[in-house]
């Protein structure tokens, strides 16, 4: 059978499934392997949380809920933006998804129609294009620069515009490179999409996940006209550690959720029902678990930062939010494909080529594990580059 879709033929594979794949199985071979490639916390979901999705298993709730999920989450949900956000959405506006993966394409399925162009700043997470590819959009990537924190200006967004564009993604806090959009540089932003009446879809998955001083801002939060261009995505697998759960949300004006709920109707038709019980207990129980994770993520950041700093061929700037540095590594004279093949097979560091968030003089490093593995793994790093 030769006869595959054409917008298939077109996707490229997660090259940071493929990474973390691989790295697997050197693993069950029996090598040993310094893992900097993760993308998901190493702490496991926290008790009160699997203790209430068994909980949901012993009660029943095995069936079908409603597409856009059980009413007490997306209640939830609506109480969660309100505090968090500052965002008024009613829970018919949310709907859960199996992950904010899903989240995410769903709403570009929602918005986007063939010839629709969607401005994607770089380095971005891996998924976007592809997701907009087979919506039948067309990626238009802003090269942002590591000068200006890796965050796309106004002016890059008006000059990236065309007839033709009908969405902009914004990632804050980012993978891969842990920026943060301040308040002022997303009204900026905010500006240009409102003059030209272009969809925002905000991607907020890591929005407990800052470090210092930094703030996390919803950009619907900022007007109700930015309210009414805005798809807010989230989900529970990073702050809650539950990326094996696969929930997620959307936020979106009544169109917009009206749609993302049919879509939801006629693919998976609903997210795991026992996990939605879950995904409550996580929003209404003990939240401390965010603190501790966040201090010990901060830990790990800190310790991160001082160790590449000290790599004199290599460049970083430092990652206000998520679990990830995007390294510069320019100076090295090595593509990102090939730096990250030899660092794997040669010093057994598994590391995400930058080419892979559309910057192939970079690579993402994930401090998503022990400090003793990020020590050894950033040694061997260390010595790869100093024999580079």
């Amino acid at each position: 059978m030769d006869s595959i879709s054409s917008r298939i033929a077109e996707v490229n594979p997660s090259l940071t499934l493929a990474v973390t794949n691989q790295a697997k199985a050197m693993i069950a071979r029996g090598e040993e392997v310094y893992g900097l490639a993760g993308g998901e916390p190493d702490i496991d979901t926290p008790d009160h949380i699997k203790a209430a999705g068994i909980v949901a298993l012993q009660e029943g709730h095995t069936k079908y809920t409603a597409a856009s999920g059980i009413p007490e989450l997306r209640e939830a949900l609506s109480a969660k933006f309100k505090a968090d956000n500052n965002l008024d959405y009613d829970a018919k506006q949310i709907c859960v998804t199996a992950g904010a993966k899903m989240a995410c394409f769903n709403a570009i399925l929602a918005m986007v129609e063939d010839g629709d162009e969607v401005i994607i700043p770089s380095p971005y997470w891996v998924s976007y294009p592809e997701m907009v590819r087979l919506a039948g959009g067309t990626p238009v990537i802003v090269e942002t620069k590591e000068s200006n924190g890796w965050k796309m200006t106004p002016e890059q967004f008006e000059e990236a515009m065309t007839p033709a564009t009908k969405m902009v993604i914004i990632n804050s806090p980012s993978n891969p490179t842990g920026a943060i959009y301040t308040e002022d540089e997303l009204r900026a932003i905010g500006e240009v999409a409102l003059y030209e009446d272009i969809a925002i879809l905000s991607d907020e998955i890591y929005e407990k996940l800052i470090y210092g001083e930094a703030k996390h801002v919803s950009i619907a939060s900022l007007s109700k006209e930015l309210y009414d261009l805005t798809i807010t995505v989230n989900g529970f697998s990073k702050a809650y550690s539950m990326t094996g759960w696969r929930l997620g949300y959307t936020a979106a004006p009544p169109a917009v959720a009206e749609a993302i709920g049919k879509i939801q109707s006629h693919t998976v038709s609903n997210a795991t029902t026992f996990a939605q019980y879950a995904g409550l207990a996580a929003l209404q129980g003990d939240q401390g678990f965010l603190g501790d994770l966040r201090g010990e993520y901060d830990t790990r950041r800190q310790f991160m930062l001082a160790r590449l700093q000290a790599i004199h061929n290599v460049r970083v700037i430092e990652p206000k939010g998520a679990f990830y540095f995007f390294v510069y590594t320019g100076q090295l004279g090595i593509k990102s494909q090939n730096l990250c093949d030899k660092l794997l097979s040669r010093y057994k560091v598994a590391a995400v080529p930058g080419i892979a968030f559309g910057y192939d003089e970079g690579i993402r490093l994930s401090y998503c594990t022990t400090l003793d593995v990020l020590n050894e793994g950033l040694t061997r790093f260390e010595q790869f580059c100093r024999e580079h």
